[in-house]
């Protein structure tokens, strides 16, 4: 994921990025079964498609994180 990509995501809300994610688990399985029928010719894909969600997932944990704090301080 490029650097441009990553600070597209701080910018976007909790739920287009439990959207985004959902989209990329269905992407991952997608990867997954072309990998078992031997269809995938790159298999790097999958990891870089993990490493995305994870990127993803920490991205809105922090905003969950945030919004939190928000909230305790008022």
């Amino acid at each position: 994921m490029k650097t441009k990509e990553k600070k597209e995501l701080h910018a976007k809300s909790i739920k287009e990025l439990s959207n985004l994610i959902a989209e990329a688990k269905n992407a991952l399985v997608e990867l997954k079964l072309e990998k078992t029928q031997n269809k995938i010719k790159n298999t790097s894909s999958l990891s870089v498609k993990r490493k995305e969600i994870a990127q993803m997932l920490t991205v809105m944990r922090l905003k969950e994180l945030a919004e939190n704090q928000a909230k305790k301080d008022k």
